[in-house]
């Protein structure tokens, strides 16, 4: 692992173990406030890039498939919509969850 890949963990653990205890509090302290839009603002931007590259990958296979097999594009063009609906539902659910936090401010 390279530098980058390592702080990126890092940072990603930290914000784990930290956000969550503070969304769930009951009173947020003013000083825990900055944490809560961190948390609001990582839930929102990693899920977009999670859901971007799921739904490329997801479509790079479906087009790859199609392009070896052009009779089998009504048999994958289906599942393909169904599975990126899916995917799309997760940063939607990410979104509602940013907003949440943000409610905690």
């Amino acid at each position: 692992m390279n530098r980058n890949t390592k702080l990126l963990a890092a940072f990603t653990a930290l914000a784990v173990m930290v956000v969550p205890s503070f969304a769930f509090a009951e009173g947020i302290a003013p000083e825990a406030q900055g944490w809560v839009a961190l948390g609001a603002g990582l839930a929102i931007g990693l899920a977009a890039m999670g859901c971007g590259i799921a739904q490329g990958l997801a479509v790079f296979a479906a087009l790859q498939g199609i392009a070896r097999n052009p009779s089998a594009a009504d048999k994958i063009q289906t599942p393909m919509i169904i599975g990126l609906a899916l995917i799309e539902s997760l940063c939607i659910y990410a979104l509602v969850i940013g907003f949440l936090l943000q409610n905690k401010i």
